[in-house]
């Protein structure tokens, strides 16, 4: 067995401190370029936590295995929502007040049922990848401009996003009062993209050698195994933020990361290796996450918070959602 739970947790090891490397050299880099702090945020920070996920779907689809590619970012984003917020609010009642992030909450809806139409009714290919990144860009860019649009403005998912992580390791911002070293932050970045490339084609090996020898399909290895691990910095970001009773961060960065991983994710893998989506990711994990993405935004829009007790019908419903996947 260990030629299997070594590589799985391996992986997860090189992913995780393999990204924060990757995003803390990349971020010194852009500094000593002069780089606003602002689009440094937006941006190399603001994708940091979503990393593994890129790096995993794009090595499992590389090596002809849809199943663990889709199902790590449809699987990511309901336990993001179920398991993540759920955690989050049993930590302190989750209550969002940010019509920013209200709105935000909106994208990453019409974002997820874009993706259950495209995904049913054609192959995810490189024109829909590159539509997915261009996107993302659109997206980040317009969160630009009304970040900057005004001092007082409300913060949005991706601005949340960044300042989640920086919550967790405040190292990784800009100083804004020493340049850093080029060559140094350069050899950083360049050690965390090895890391994470490794720690990607472990995760994708071992997960393909779960599913063999338990013969359960690749499929629900990527949507349950792989979907948790490589969305532990999400896990550890949104719970710092609800200890810290700030809610508002928390949300943001689940909003934020579910919009990374379907436009960024998503089109990146299509634009690398175009595959169909399985059929039982569209038939059933899909609507399942868009009925997820629907309650959360409902909670936002009515000013109601996510009570302990909510949080814990959200536990119940991944672990019903889990036994449901998982073949007995």
């Amino acid at each position: 067995m260990t030629d299997i739970w070594l590589p799985l947790f391996g992986g997860f090891l090189f992913l995780i401190f393999g990204g924060e490397l990757l995003v803390r050299g990349a971020v010194r880099v852009a500094e000593r370029l002069g780089v606003s702090p602002l689009v440094i945020g937006l941006t190399l920070v603001g994708f940091g936590t979503s990393t593994p996920e890129l790096v995993t779907s794009v090595r499992a689809a590389l090596a002809g295995s849809p199943g663990i590619a889709y199902g790590n970012i449809v699987g990511s984003n309901i336990a993001n929502i179920l398991l993540i917020v759920g955690i989050s609010a049993l930590l302190t009642p989750m209550a969002v007040t940010s019509g920013a992030l209200k709105r935000d909450g909106g994208v990453m809806l019409a974002v997820a049922l874009v993706f259950a139409v495209l995904a049913a009714a054609f192959p995810i290919t490189r024109g829909v990848g590159l539509a997915f990144v261009l996107g993302l860009a659109l997206y980040i860019f317009y969160a630009f401009r009304t970040e900057t649009a005004s001092a007082a403005a409300e913060h949005g998912a991706v601005y949340e996003k960044a300042m989640a992580l920086e919550g967790v390791d405040p190292a990784i911002m800009p100083l804004d009062k020493t340049k850093p070293n080029l060559w140094l932050s350069l050899a950083t970045a360049l050690a965390g993209l090895v890391l994470v490339i490794v720690g990607g084609g472990f995760l994708v090996d071992g997960a393909v050698a779960l599913a063999r020898s338990k013969e359960i399909s690749e499929t629900v290895i990527g949507l349950t195994i792989v979907a948790v691990g490589t969305s532990m910095p999400e896990l550890v970001t949104s719970v710092v933020a609800a200890i810290r009773r700030q809610s508002d961060v928390a949300f943001g960065n689940i909003i934020g990361s579910n919009i990374y991983n379907i436009l960024g994710i998503g089109g990146v893998t299509a634009l690398i290796a175009p595959t169909d989506v399985p059929q039982q990711i569209i038939r059933f994990d899909i609507p399942v996450m868009i009925l997820g993405s629907l309650a959360l935004i409902a909670v936002a829009h009515t000013g109601l918070k996510i009570s302990r007790r909510e949080g814990s019908g959200l536990l119940v419903g991944y672990v019903a959602y889990l036994w449901w996947l998982w073949p007995t």
